[in-house]
């Protein structure tokens, strides 16, 4: 897969397969992912990457806990604004309705969001935590970073889902990971594993504004 294939294929899974995802695979998918920019060669972010036991002893724990009050921070601000809230209702009027699940069907609405704790069935859960002193620049080498990490499990045939979600148990998954909260910040969850092929919500068309509404050329005749 070349890395166009993998840009146009990477999309946030939200259904896994039961499937084994092996240690060394991701060991060198996070080794590869080193060579991630960052600015003046921070490399700012920090994992910790979950299977197995210890990782249904966190889900656990989420499920019998309530979302913290306030979460980490605040990953949906932009919809007060409302060319932004519009992008976010296209995309739910997408993937609800792909799966059938009306807008006034609240019970099913927060089935489907609670699937975030046990990140859609994957196998794998990476953890990303950045010091709490680091500003918007080294959050950005973060998002680039895990990009990086992206792509390169979609050229190893798997799949991720990007999980800001995370945030709302902060806390709770810092302290069970040995994590300090008054040190680090959870950003995300990243799931990882492979793609259930067949589910609607992995295959509902994907929207995006168009490229000249976000990019300008000048200098071209």
């Amino acid at each position: 897969m070349d890395v166009a294939e993998a840009v146009a294929t990477r999309r946030a899974i939200r259904r896994f397969l039961n499937k084994p995802v092996d240690l060394q695979t991701i060991r060198r998918i996070l080794d590869q992912a080193r060579m991630s920019p960052s600015g003046c060669n921070f490399q700012p972010w920090h994992a910790t990457v979950l299977t197995g036991e210890p990782l249904k002893a966190l889900q656990a724990k989420m499920i019998a806990s309530a979302p913290q009050d306030p979460i980490e921070f605040d990953f949906s601000a932009p919809n007060n604004v409302p060319h932004y809230l519009a992008r976010l209702q296209t995309l739910g009027a997408s993937m609800y309705g792909a799966m059938d699940v009306e807008r006034d069907d609240k019970e099913g609405r927060g089935d489907f969001a609670r699937q975030n704790i046990v990140s859609f069935g994957a196998p794998v859960l990476l953890l990303c935590h950045i010091e709490r002193f680091m500003e918007p620049p080294q959050w950005a080498d973060v998002g680039m970073w895990l990009q990086t990490v992206m792509l390169l499990l979609r050229g190893e045939g798997m799949d991720s889902c990007p999980q800001e979600w995370m945030s709302l148990y902060a806390r709770l998954i810092k302290a069970e990971i040995g994590v300090p909260d008054e040190e680090q910040i959870l950003f995300c969850g990243l799931a990882i594993g492979y793609r259930d092929p067949e589910p609607a919500v992995n295959n509902f068309e994907r929207q995006r504004i168009p490229l000249d509404e976000q990019v300008r050329f000048d200098g071209w005749e």
